[in-house]
């Protein structure tokens, strides 16, 4: 009886123990306004331009759909310190063409990851016009906040096989997420970058120098379709997990912001629109 009784006690300890101690914890799971904390609020933004042909868009699609069945992706989303990311899958082209595919999505098991899998292969990709890379972000940057999850990250992942030719200065677009609290990542598709007269061979430094941004924000270049799913993987481990990929950046064949600031590098990032330009002046003298 007497050990009964200190069993007991000690029972009721342990539970006002942990009603203190960890009452943190469930009040952090939730945000200022209700809304459940996730470790990510991650935005798939892919390109759908007509530079693409159909079956390079069905590649892309699988691509991301296969990432998410992966136990590489699965053990990263588990693994996080909430062990939950909300997603949303977005494809674009021109400055007013944004189709959310897959809407917010919470991700905490490896059966919902499955799910957003087979969510993303219902529907085939379209072919649209023109390329704005600005008009993806003032999407995601719409976007943010709309759903029932707060994430205690926010990152943008753009891919894409050309520079912005339409809609707001593509460095503008990109300050403005940035200032907003979102990191954006960069998947460059160098596989035809001189496809229809208005892509560029350096697209690589255009997406550091115009595109990505934020903390720990880095681009993984794509230079044969055959890298692709194995490119989305490892972009999605990084970014799930919240990894600082500068340390091994080399050998993981990143390429890093050079600078949080405006002043970057070399690249014209206005580049798209002038070849535009003078595609439609060629036109025009035709």
């Amino acid at each position: 009886m007497l050990w009964a009784g200190v069993a007991k006690r000690a029972g009721r300890a342990a539970v006002w123990f942990a009603m203190i101690w960890l009452a943190p914890v469930f009040i952090a799971e939730r945000d200022a306004v209700g809304a459940e904390r996730v470790d990510l609020e991650l935005i798939l933004a892919v390109d759908v331009s007509r530079s693409m042909d159909f079956g390079e868009q069905i590649i892309q699609r699988k691509g991301y759909a296969e990432a998410f069945r992966s136990p590489e992706v699965i053990d990263a989303i588990l693994g996080g310190g909430l062990g939950r990311i909300a997603v949303l899958y977005l494809e674009w082209a021109g400055d007013m063409i944004q189709d959310v595919v897959v809407p917010w999505t919470l991700i905490d098991s490896s059966g919902a990851a499955l799910a957003f899998a087979d969510r993303l292969e219902r529907r085939e990709p379209q072919r649209l016009s023109r390329t704005s890379i600005s008009g993806a972000m003032l999407a995601a940057d719409t976007l943010f906040g709309t759903s029932d999850w707060s994430g205690v990250r926010r990152v943008v992942d753009i891919s894409g096989d050309g520079p912005n030719n339409q809609g707001v200065a593509v460095e503008d677009a990109r300050d403005r997420l940035i200032a907003s609290g979102a990191t954006i990542n960069g998947l460059p598709l160098l596989v035809r970058p001189t496809s229809y007269g208005f892509g560029i061979d350096n697209l690589d430094d255009y997406y550091i120098d115009c595109v990505i941004g934020g903390p720990g924000a880095f681009s993984l270049p794509v230079r044969d379709w055959v890298e692709f799913p194995a490119a989305v993987r490892r972009k999605l481990v990084l970014e799930i997990a919240g990894f600082n990929p500068h340390p091994a950046a080399e050998s993981a064949g990143l390429l890093l912001a050079q600078t949080s600031g405006p002043a970057r590098g070399g690249s014209d990032c206005l580049i798209g629109e002038r070849l535009w330009e003078m595609r439609m002046r060629d036109l025009e003298i035709r």
